[in-house]
């Protein structure tokens, strides 16, 4: 819609996991790092926490992308609301069961059978549960931590990688029959005001532009209404593009993003 106005080749503002925009400043790449050696070391669980918007999701979707696709079976499972007995049969769903019937035993037996032979095979197991801030049922965790008990004397034969805001942690925390079990705890923190400029500079690259469009007053002020939240930062920068193409304008400034921060919070025209 604007790209062609500021010689982009894509929208680099979009809140899509798009592993291409993935920014690592040296305290996310340090995050993905220590995630990468959980899974790739096969170390049985990793928990990845940040507030909304911090870009919990972009990272998790990097680092499956790094993973070899013929040596690894990835399930992605969704907001745990539901009961223990239907979040086991969602992870045998994911790991390919498509009509997974049978009492709990049964689903239980059916995920190891599927988990060793997917281990003798050479292929690892992944299993990524996402919103866990969501998790209020204990006996939840305690399936959780039953899926880590599927391991031989020397190997687990599933990696966990559970994902979501502060309270997930917190939840772990209380409950110590998992939280002995977490190899890797990581916080995905806020930008700060140099990674936010780096973060906006890096985008527009992925997305074609080298050079600036955005001043150096422009950004600090979009720091301070983001809070150096990436969701945040991508929402004012893409109208700010979107209204500044249909004003004809060649650059954003101070002056300008002011007015267009004061319109968004309702305070200005």
């Amino acid at each position: 819609m604007y790209e062609s106005y500021w010689d982009l080749q894509e929208k680099p503002f979009e809140n899509t996991p798009d592993p291409r925009f993935l920014f690592q400043d040296p305290h996310t790449a340090e995050v993905f790092a220590r995630l990468q050696y959980a899974i790739t070391g096969n170390r049985g669980a990793a928990l990845l926490t940040g507030e909304s918007g911090c870009g919990k999701t972009l990272l998790t979707r990097a680092l499956l992308q790094e993973l070899e696709a013929d040596k690894t079976e990835i399930g992605l499972l969704p907001t745990p609301t539901q009961t223990a007995d239907g979040f086991l049969r969602e992870v045998l769903y994911q790991l390919g069961e498509e009509d997974p019937a049978g009492d709990r035993t049964q689903v239980i037996h059916k995920i190891h059978e599927i988990l060793f032979d997917h281990h003798s095979r050479g292929i690892q197991t992944v299993l990524v549960v996402e919103e866990g801030q969501h998790i209020e049922d204990e006996s939840l965790l305690e399936e959780i931590r039953l899926l880590l008990n599927f391991q031989l004397n020397d190997a687990f034969l599933v990696t966990l990688l559970l994902v979501g805001q502060p309270q997930l942690a917190e939840r772990i925390r209380s409950f110590v029959p998992l939280d002995q079990r977490i190899a890797a705890r990581t916080v995905l923190a806020p930008l700060g005001p140099e990674e936010t400029s780096d973060y906006i500079a890096h985008r527009l690259q992925v997305a074609g532009r080298v050079e600036p469009i955005f001043s150096a007053d422009a950004i600090e002020l979009v720091y301070q209404y983001s809070g150096g939240i990436p969701r945040k930062v991508n929402n004012i920068c893409d109208i700010a593009l979107l209204i500044g193409s249909s004003r004809k304008l060649t650059d954003l400034d101070a002056d300008w993003m002011a007015r267009l921060i004061q319109s968004e919070q309702g305070n200005g025209p």
